[in-house]
């Protein structure tokens, strides 16, 4: 667990403060096994610093490793539980060479994706965290914001800027955790292109279906957390329109950038669901063309043999006639009857191709 001080400058403390300083506010980031074993510290603190306790629902979902995203509150805090999409510690092991790829690379892609969920609590001047073990969310914005002050030139001719508050700085990290899933895009959609190519590919038959229900069940997965996100902040939203009207002008003016970065994240959420439905129908369409190009090459097939049953059938008729027993047959005494046989079934067995390659009932413009 590690605590950090936000007002003019990032400092990180050591231990829970007595009482909170004048301006600024005071983010808690712990790890769930951290909050788990230290609860009643942490209950104990907030009670102090922020005036009231979290309720016992929401330690439990805080505690939960499969809620889905969700957004609830309070008269004194808000809850926001989001579900991370980031790579795993392994995935960077799967950007093979593209003409290395399987379809059981497409799956160990899709599984590589790590869907944990990260809990914020939300007091006036408290911002709670309860993340997993091993996210790096928390270590990147250590990182960044140690770098910045409250107000810093950027050399575009913007500012640089500390979160005045915690709603922003939670907005930040959720934002964060959405770009995140952004850089995933080029993995999957090479990785999913990979099944698709080996799903169409005429080399040979396509046998892997179990690799391929389990990537577009992976995919389903994703939609469902995409969308429990998309509400999850919706929601957010709409609770951030029904507080109280700021009467200073300066937190009027946050509240007014608070709603501009959440309307900021719900658009990276939705472009985030809008790729993931987009490789959706990407591979139901491979599979659609799967089944069209079998239905295709069953036909040509079909009418090969069809072809070559007709060609066939005149010859089987003229060797039938000549090998019934009876001595008026015309040819049959003769030295030369077998050889001008032979060469009738050549004239009407070549006139017959030759007939259905012209009706391209042979080859490959069938």
């Amino acid at each position: 667990m590690r605590l950090f001080l936000i007002s003019d400058g990032f400092q990180e403390i050591d231990s829970w403060p007595e009482s909170l300083p004048p301006a600024g506010f005071l983010w808690v980031t712990s790890g769930r096994r951290e909050f788990e074993v230290g609860q009643g510290e942490v209950q104990a603190a907030l009670q102090r610093l922020a005036g009231g306790g979290l309720v016992d629902l929401h330690v439990s979902d805080l505690l939960n490793h499969q809620l889905p995203s969700q957004y609830d509150y309070t008269s004194w805090y808000d809850v926001l539980v989001f579900r991370r999409l980031a790579a795993s510690s392994n995935a960077s092991d799967l950007f093979v060479d593209e003409q290395h790829g399987t379809a059981q690379s497409a799956k160990r892609a899709l599984q590589a994706i790590d869907t944990s969920p990260v809990g914020f609590a939300l007091f006036d001047r408290v911002l709670l965290t309860v993340h997993p073990t091993d996210c790096q969310v928390r270590d990147f914005f250590v990182g960044r914001l140690s770098k910045m002050t409250l107000t810093v030139s950027d050399p575009r001719g913007g500012t640089t800027r500390l979160p005045p508050s915690p709603a922003d700085l939670m907005l930040r990290i959720v934002n964060h955790m959405v770009d995140s899933y952004l850089e995933l895009r080029r993995l999957l959609t090479r990785q999913l292109g990979y099944l698709q190519a080996e799903l169409l590919s005429a080399r040979g038959r396509f046998d892997n279906w179990e690799a391929l229900l389990e990537s577009r069940n992976a995919l389903h997965q994703l939609e469902d957390i995409c969308e429990d996100q998309h509400s999850a902040v919706q929601e957010w939203i709409d609770a951030l329109d029904e507080w109280p009207p700021a009467a200073d002008p300066l937190a009027a003016r946050e509240r007014e950038l608070l709603r501009v970065r959440s309307r900021d994240v719900l658009e990276h959420i939705s472009r985030v669901l809008g790729h993931v439905r987009r490789l959706e129908a990407s591979a139901e369409s491979a599979v659609q063309m799967h089944f069209s190009l079998q239905g295709s090459r069953t036909n040509d097939i079909m009418r090969t043999l069809t072809v070559l049953t007709a060609i066939f059938l005149p010859l089987n008729l003229i060797t039938g006639v000549f090998g019934m027993n009876f001595d008026a047959l015309p040819l049959i005494h003769s030295a030369r009857g077998f050889l001008l046989a032979v060469a009738i079934m050549l004239i009407v067995g070549l006139g017959l191709g030759a007939y259905f390659w012209r009706k391209r009932y042979l080859g490959s413009h069938g």
